[in-house]
């Protein structure tokens, strides 16, 4: 029998070694969103979740709150809050999300350089919330931006026809201006959805309502600022909400950390596609562009019609 030639066998066993590497690294990462770290953190942890930049969906904290809740290594978490706010149903979403964490682990709020509007909405629903001093927070309120382009459209001999089912179905058209009536809805829905703020503060952070509400003018703070007033208990950045939520899940010493992650996939699966041949890179690409592979989600009518925003 011919014995393989050495460069073939090299091969064979560099590619047995590679299939073993990625097999192990998807093993230990399965339960841990594709994080190695955390994979390998044995023992108590702390999970910290990110929440970070405009709040337009809630599927992955939510999952990552759910999944940190089913966790018995994780004994408390950090929702670390770094945002300007965002939509209100997301926002009210992940707040649900929270409370129900909250019912059987301890839950912290650690703010970074903005934790505003939708940002706040979603911490008031934490045990305790610590913002550094000059964190930029509050902007408790609601707000809702309509342009009227019909001045341009008329400079640009563009005249709209607008075929409707009911009087009020182009509320808000770009192409003329509010009528009385049609301002009227709006603020009492703009005021309907800040009602539901300022008592989910209330209720979340334990406060009284009248309180909160001469609080939520829509106006910030600085994290010092809203110490002061009462929306945030402690001053301190995140590796003290990180030991606070450690003493508070009972963790003795260092406490380990495990990172939820966002991202849709995991380390490994990016290196692979990066070693791999640039066709299946290619191949990826292609996918999130027709929606083949999960990738943010893009909404005609959202952008057309983007609705209050907790900003």
């Amino acid at each position: 029998m011919a014995r393989a030639h050495p460069i073939a066998r090299g091969i064979a066993v560099l590619s047995f070694i590679v299939v073993v590497f990625f097999a192990a690294a998807f093993l230990l990462t399965v339960g841990s969103d594709g994080d190695l770290a955390s994979a390998l953190a044995f023992g108590d942890k702390v999970g910290v979740v990110e929440v970070k930049g405009v709040i337009s969906e809630s599927d992955a904290i939510v999952d990552a709150l759910r999944e940190f809740e089913r966790s018995p290594a994780v004994k408390a978490v950090v929702i670390r809050v770094e945002s300007p706010g965002g939509g209100v149903a997301p926002s009210q979403e992940i707040y649900a999300a929270i409370l129900n964490l909250r019912e059987v682990k301890p839950v912290i709020a650690s703010f970074g350089g903005v934790a505003a509007s939708g940002g706040y909405y979603i911490a008031s629903a934490c045990d305790t919330i610590v913002a550094n001093p000059g964190t930029i927070t509050g902007s408790i309120g609601v707000i809702m931006e309509l342009g009227n382009l019909e001045g341009l459209l008329e400079k640009v001999g563009v005249a709209p026809e607008t075929i409707k089912s009911g009087a009020h179905k182009d509320m808000g058209s770009p192409t003329r201006p509010l009528t009385d009536e049609e301002r009227r809805l709006f603020q009492e829905m703009i005021d309907s959805v800040h009602t539901q703020f300022v008592n989910a503060v209330a209720s979340g952070r334990d406060m009284d309502a009248t309180r909160v509400r001469e609080l939520a003018d829509g106006r910030i703070y600085s994290g010092e600022q809203a110490h002061e007033a009462g929306l945030v208990d402690a001053l301190g950045g995140l590796e003290d909400a990180i030991a606070m939520a450690a003493e508070r899940g009972g963790i003795e010493g260092e406490p380990r950390v495990s990172h939820a992650r966002s991202r849709d996939f995991p380390w490994w699966w990016g290196m692979l596609f990066d070693l791999a041949p640039g066709g299946l890179a290619q191949g990826l690409a292609l996918g999130l562009e027709r929606g083949l592979v999960n990738g943010p989600p893009v909404s005609g009518l959202q952008l057309l019609y983007g609705g209050p925003l907790l900003r």
